[in-house]
């Protein structure tokens, strides 16, 4: 199923998650709010939307809300928990780590937790990975630094060996901090956990800088990535303004979902023209690219810039596919395509330009969390503490309304989530850029 069908048909899958057993055992966190059992928040907050599926009798979507219950099913004393980090780098990853450690230790008293080295690598004993001890001293100052203190790494693991190293372990809580393929692997484990009858609650913590993932909410690193664009962006604009028909391309990440190249360009009010995933297009004729620009310079405009998210245009190119560790296909490079293709026209053309070229990607998904950005990291982390305290299991953290809550990673998995072509952010983006009118959909507007 689609996001789409499921808002639409509610009715025909779970949103409820997974539970271990019976919660039995009192919380030992005093004061503040507990969440009962039935709090739920709804997913879908048009009241329009609401009131109609409630007089046709259909289910509204709604989810678990997160936070810490007043019984809970692990003894804490008894707890060892194991946090993993996988996939690529992400703003934020060091302050989930401290978060859930702090959590963990402080707020629950569990005084074994283990650090798993290098993604799921470090559950299996052939690779060597020795884990890390983690406590609060240990984690103090890790939030003020990009990356993570546990390394990371790609590619799947087998379920059965992972399994069998956390009961060897003695784990009976286990964070995995990644995006949709961490989170499939995480489904997985938990899958085996029960098959196997053992007591393992597996909670997720969406780490997706692409910010793709579904049900979950703006995933954290997001902000950070948008904010650390701001200096690759001017300095692009800066070069494209100091030559006569200068062109700043700047590449950002995105495989399937253009949301940091749109709100890039949005934040970034130089840009002329975004290139993203979900909304198609050529490089000649009417509506191309290259035609764009000899619009934008017809004006009297001296300079240009452009943002292009690495999974647009992957049509243009030639090449066989790719796939790297993890499963992901690998995107062909539309930077240095695109590069080529500027110079390549403007010279047949007989019109000379200086195309500079940015690729931030990796400066950008490996600087510290700040901001909102670093307290959301701190929010998904307690929050996924409370949920595995309580026997959640196969679940992620996510975020809607303000509101935190527990999503089914089956839900958060089912598909990718993308900007909608014809939704009020890529509306935002045309109106901001002006590229409707330079790629020749609108009149231009002389300006």
């Amino acid at each position: 199923m689609t996001i789409k069908e499921v808002l639409e048909h509610p009715e025909k899958v779970s949103f409820d998650v997974d539970r271990l057993g019976e919660c039995a055992v009192d919380s030992p966190i005093t004061g503040g709010r507990f969440v009962e059992d039935g709090d739920r928040t709804l997913f879908v907050h048009d009241a329009d939307a609401v009131a109609e599926a409630m007089r046709a009798g259909r289910p509204v979507p709604s989810f678990e809300k997160a936070g810490p219950r007043r019984k809970i099913f692990f003894d804490p004393a008894w707890c060892r928990a194991a946090v993993v980090t996988c996939g690529g780098l992400c703003p934020g990853l060091n302050d989930v780590i401290k978060g859930v450690v702090q959590t963990l230790w402080f707020d629950y008293g569990v005084r074994h937790i283990f650090g798993i080295r290098y993604g799921l690598e470090g559950l299996i004993p052939s690779y060597r990975h020795e884990p890390v001890i983690l406590t609060p001293e240990v984690v103090d100052e890790i939030d003020t630094i990009g990356g993570t203190i546990l390394g990371s790494s790609r590619g799947g693991q087998p379920t059965d060996q992972i399994v069998r190293r956390l009961a060897d372990m003695n784990i009976n809580l286990l964070f995995c901090i990644g995006g949709d393929g961490t989170l499939r692997a995480a489904r997985d484990i938990a899958a085996e956990v029960k098959k196997r009858g053992l007591a393992i609650a597996v909670v997720g913590i969406p780490k997706t800088i692409d910010n793709d993932l579904a049900f979950v909410g703006r995933s954290f690193g997001f902000e950070t990535a948008v904010y650390a664009t701001t200096d690759v962006i001017t300095c692009a604009h800066m070069e494209a303004k100091g030559a006569w028909h200068g062109i700043g391309l700047v590449k950002l990440q995105g495989r399937d979902s253009g949301f940091i190249a749109a709100y890039a360009s949005i934040a970034n009010s130089c840009v002329n023209l975004c290139l993203v995933p979900e909304e198609p297009f050529t490089l000649e004729g009417e509506h191309g690219v290259l035609t764009a620009l000899e619009r934008r310079f017809g004006l009297g405009k001296s300079h240009a810039v452009i943002v292009v998210a690495e999974g647009a245009g992957q049509d243009l190119m030639a090449g066989e596919e790719r796939r790297d560790a993890s499963g992901n296909i690998l995107k062909k490079d539309i930077g240095t395509f695109l590069k080529s293709a500027i110079e390549e026209h403007f010279k047949a053309k007989g019109e000379p330009i200086t195309v500079k070229y940015f690729d931030p990607s990796y400066s950008i998904r490996s600087v510290a969390a700040h901001g909102a950005d670093a307290i959301h990291c701190l929010m998904l982390a307690k929050n996924a503490v409370h949920a595995a305290m309580a026997g959640r299991t196969s679940c992620v953290v996510g975020k809607c309304a303000d509101v935190y809550m527990h999503v089914p990673i089956a839900l958060a998995t089912i598909e990718r989530q993308k900007i909608d072509p014809d939704g009020t952010l890529w509306q935002a983006v045309k109106d901001v850029t002006r590229q409707s009118e330079y790629m020749g959909y609108e009149p231009l507007v002389k300006g």
